[in-house]
This record gives C-alpha cells, structure tokens and sequence, in this order.
C-alpha cells in the first residue's frame, strides 16, 4: 500500500482517497472505450439490505439478484448487462457504510475486493495498468488510514482462495 497525501493505493483496482483529494485520471479512466461510473454514498448504506438496495438500483443488478452476499459478489463479477467496457464504482463517505454491522461491512469490503481481482487489470500501451473494474473509496482525510487498516483486515480474512 502507498499512500500519498491522504491518497492509498491498495491494489490496481482499488483505491481510497480522502475528501478534496483527487485520483489523477491516469489511474482509473481507460484511453479509450465506454465507461459506467457509479457513484454511490455509504451514508446511504447503514446495513446490508440498504447497501444491496443502493448496488441494485444504481448498477441496475437484474431481477435474478438474491439479495445476498454471494449474489452480490456475482453481479459485481458479471455486469454485463451495463454494456460498457469499464466500470468505475465510486463510494463516497466509504468508511460510513455498513456501520451498523462490522462483519456485513467485512463482506462487502471482500466482495468489492473479489469483483476487482476478478475483473483484474490489463496491460495498457504505455505500460500502466488498468482494471475494467476500478473501486474508489472516499472518505474525509483523517479517516482514510483507518478505512484502510479496516478493508486491509477484512481482505485478509478471505483465505487464500480469493476467487
């Protein structure tokens, strides 16, 4: 993990950054293609069912979605019925989300790790790499280390098997 001005890097599709911080473009938006940005607000998602909720209306998950974790990893993993090439969730107020619930917020924080892996990253013509899904966590700047620490603890009690 780097961390630059309140700016952590935890993996090639995952980022957090703190509130007037901005990511440079280079690290997210593609040269080319179609992009489906989704902005999101943990404020919005105090517990689990409002978190699917928020993910079902804005990413528009099909009707087949089974309002569960594993259901949730699923549509992450698949969004092909947005018809773009890359997909940008951004999460304002991340360290709010799921407050109410420290192992549903666990969850949610390893599935949006497992959606990224999953779609991994590609290499691109000058070198960089970029994943088809990038996660931007957005928090207030004293809040991003701990945010970090937290997503660092639930990413490690996925198990070696990530995917």
């Amino acid at each position: 993990m780097k961390e630059e001005a309140k700016e952590i890097h935890i993996s090639p599709w995952m980022h957090i950054t703190g509130t007037g911080v901005g990511l440079h473009p280079d690290v997210i938006l593609p040269t080319s293609g179609h992009v489906y940005v989704a902005r999101l607000n943990g404020y919005d998602m105090p517990d689990e069912s409002s978190a699917f909720q928020q993910f079902w209306e804005i990413l528009k998950f099909p009707e087949y979605f089974g309002w569960n974790w594993h259901a949730f990893y699923d549509c992450l993993s698949d969004l092909h019925w947005l018809s773009s090439d890359y997909h940008i969730l951004i999460i304002k107020s991340a360290d709010l989300a799921l407050s109410k619930d420290v192992a549903a917020r666990d969850e949610f924080f390893r599935s949006l790790w497992r959606a990224g892996q999953r779609w991994s990253y590609i290499k691109r013509p000058e070198g960089v790499t970029l994943s088809k899904l990038s996660v931007i966590l957005s928090c207030d700047k004293e809040a991003t280390s701990s945010l970090a620490e937290r997503l660092s603890l639930a990413i490690s009690r996925s198990g070696p098997s990530i995917a």
